[in-house]
């Protein structure tokens, strides 16, 4: 019996749209990053992008559970001397509430050019208007 071995031109993908408010920033990147890769198919292969897109609504809505919303810090290095730049995610939320959870869902995607490749299917938006009304997505209500 041979495995079954995805083509990338044979994958067909499909578009949700996942509504974000009211729930935990970690659970809910954990579940689009995982939809993102393709783990959900049983087509899944792991070097090719089996994934579908996913668009994210009300980012600005998401929650921290516990003090992370006040302790925890959204991290980055200039690479020059005294460069380390950092915000609590209280205000990387009120700044910019997409950033935030792309970055979550881009930790939790393999590195190098075919986690770039699945990244770029995932669109956020802070509010609930998006512009992918033509690719008819399906809601999706993530599982806790």
């Amino acid at each position: 019996m041979k495995s079954y071995i995805a083509k990338p031109q044979e994958v067909e993908r499909k578009w949700y749209v996942v509504d974000v408010a009211e729930k935990p920033l970690g659970r809910a990147a954990s579940q689009v990053a995982s939809i993102l890769r393709g783990k959900h198919k049983p087509t899944y292969t792991p070097h090719v992008d089996t994934g579908d897109y996913v668009i994210i609504l009300n980012a600005d809505k998401v929650v921290l559970t516990g003090k992370k919303l006040e302790q925890k810090m959204l991290r980055h290095h200039s690479l020059y001397p005294g460069g380390l730049k950092e915000m609590s995610y209280k205000d990387a939320i009120a700044r910019k509430p997409e950033f935030v959870f792309q970055e979550a869902v881009r930790r939790m995607l393999p590195t190098g050019p075919l986690g770039r490749q699945m990244l770029k299917k995932l669109k956020v938006y802070k509010g609930t208007e998006h512009d992918h009304d033509a690719q008819k997505p399906e809601v999706l209500e993530l599982r806790y």
